[in-house]
């Protein structure tokens, strides 16, 4: 395996608006921000289409148009948008120290600061017949895939404001939505919860699981059961749609970062600062009870201002020799 070495500056992974908000500021900051984009460019957001809550955006805005903004508006002030995934990591203890980066396996990067952007994925229930039907009609992402189940009934799994709203836009597309809620009650908010309740083809099932999903190489149906009687009905579904949560993206960063029991990095105070000197989480990746785009972003202009105070506090190895 070839390998290369980089330094830089100020390293952000992960192309989220908290991501790119930390560009932003970082760039103007003159910290000459590289970002790699990771699994998902642009983070979450490519995935609705339609965003009501971001402020700025009177009529809304599409998510994928949105992150196209956002990534325009960080490279016109000078950052480095890279396609990459940071595959390990090695953090320095030192402040000033230089923290290593291993982006696909095979490049090393060197950095004096690192904002970590990686957001989270999403939740499946785990079940065999789940699994085996990945990419048969089982999808944790209705804006992306509801289309393909145009005129046709479908089900989905949560209670939150993702499950509440992706509900809502499959009502507008499918014939029949069955939503599944494990509790007796919604976890969305008011908003979200006054938006579906009275939608005519959205069937919300209360105290309700799935038991087993049906057909061999695509969905076929559903079983579901009551979770308080027992009871057990089939249903005729050709797509489900999964959205019972988020698993925070901090795995290559495991025996270096403080985390919570989760999975989520820890954070000191009201800052972005995490446990090694130099090193800042921002957006999902640290924050498990708001998860909005517009916590994120905020998030992100704070991981940038930490990292600008910080790096004028240290001196670098490359100042020190000249």
């Amino acid at each position: 395996m070839s390998e290369t070495k980089e330094r830089i500056k100020t390293l952000i992974l992960g192309s989220g608006p908290a991501g790119y908000t930390a560009a932003i500021y970082a760039a103007r900051a003159d910290l000459k921000p590289v970002i790699y984009t990771g699994m998902e460019p642009g983070g979450q957001l490519t995935t609705t289409t339609e965003v009501e809550n971001f402020p700025g955006y009177p009529e809304g805005i599409d998510g994928p148009a949105m992150m196209v903004d956002l990534q325009k508006q960080a490279e016109r002030f000078g950052t480095d948008v890279r396609i990459g995934m940071a595959t390990a990591v090695n953090f320095s203890d030192e402040p000033g120290g230089i923290h290593e980066v291993t982006i696909d396996n095979n490049k090393v990067v060197e950095a004096e600061s690192v904002i970590i952007s990686t957001g989270a994925t999403a939740k499946y229930l785990n079940i065999p017949s789940e699994q085996r039907l990945r990419g048969g009609g089982v999808s944790a992402c209705a804006v992306c895939d509801g289309f393909f189940y145009k005129g046709q009934d479908v089900a989905i799994v949560g209670g939150g404001d993702t499950a509440a709203e992706e509900a809502s836009y499959l009502s507008k597309i499918c014939n029949k939505v069955t939503m599944l809620v494990r509790k007796d009650y919604l976890r969305a908010s008011k908003a979200m919860q006054n938006r579906i309740m009275n939608i005519p083809n959205l069937d919300i099932r209360f105290n309700t699981e799935v038991d087993e999903l049906l057909g061999e190489q695509v969905v076929e149906g559903l079983r579901m059961v009551n979770n308080q009687t027992g009871e057990k009905e089939e249903i005729e579904i050709t797509g489900f749609f999964v959205a019972i949560g988020h698993k925070p993206n901090t795995e290559i960063f495991k025996g270096q970062l403080e985390m919570d029991q989760t999975g989520y990095i820890i954070t000191r105070g009201k800052s972005t600062k995490t446990n090694k000197p130099g090193v800042f989480a921002s957006g999902d990746v640290q924050d498990k009870e708001y998860r909005q785009a517009v916590t994120a972003a905020g998030t992100g202009c704070m991981a940038a201002l930490d990292a600008e105070r910080y790096l004028a506090e240290v001196e670098t190895p490359e100042e020190t020799t000249t």
